[in-house]
């Protein structure tokens, strides 16, 4: 690895520290105090948000919302939904996903994400249920959802921009085609043992990296 990357790592994120803080405290705030319909939505949000912009994909979560689509125990029209997501690819599979999630988390008149998660003992087991039952969630945006509500511990997004950004950092030899469960944890503890050598906890590392490619921080 060069000196270079190390040194265009640590001086970005002196300059977008404050900004990573912010979003991470929101994070955990939503975590903490946020309703269960928050939630559900950030849930929603990471399943729209592959082969997508992030920005892209919560506009599109909430044109969801304001069409009323995403309520509890409520009507879940496929076709409708599709309909609306036509800011994201992949529109139709992920409206099915959606109305797969509503289903999956309601209880009554509410939602049961946080019953459903807060009974699984650390953010490693909470993704492994999430990946098995959530269909749409794979490594990758399980951690994307436990990351949004404050609760990512050592997990990675391994994006496309993150896997780019260590493979150029010499973390791994090239950002691999796809990634299946083994492959995705061995690249995790690499980039782990990365935010420990930069002296980084790994979500802020994460923020870095994905605005290296980005310019951005959002979600």
């Amino acid at each position: 690895m060069s000196f270079d990357i190390r040194a265009e790592i640590q001086e970005l994120y002196s300059e977008i520290r404050e900004e990573i803080e912010y979003r991470c405290a929101r994070f955990s705030e939503i975590g903490r105090n946020g309703s269960d319909a928050d939630l559900f939505y950030e849930l929603v949000f990471c399943l729209l948000t592959p082969a997508s912009r992030a920005r892209s994909a919560w506009t599109a979560l909430e044109i969801l919302k304001g069409a009323g689509f995403l309520k509890p125990s409520g009507r879940c029209p496929v076709e409708r939904i599709a309909g609306t997501l036509n800011i994201v690819r992949f529109r139709n599979t992920k409206a099915l996903r959606v109305c797969e999630a509503v289903h999956l988390f309601s209880e009554g008149d509410y939602f049961s994400v946080r019953k459903k998660i807060t009974r699984l003992s650390g953010p490693h087991e909470k993704r492994e249920w999430l990946v098995r039952t959530v269909n749409g969630f794979g490594y990758k945006e399980a951690s994307h959802f436990l990351r949004n509500i404050g609760c990512s511990g050592n997990t990675a997004i391994l994006d496309r921009h993150i896997l780019r950004n260590l493979a150029r950092a010499g973390i791994i030899e090239k950002a691999p085609e796809s990634l299946g469960r083994k492959r995705y944890l061995a690249i995790e503890k690499k980039m782990v043992n990365f935010s420990h050598e930069m002296n980084l906890p790994i979500n802020h590392l994460d923020f870095v990296l994905w605005y290296m490619e980005t310019g951005d921080i959002f979600k």
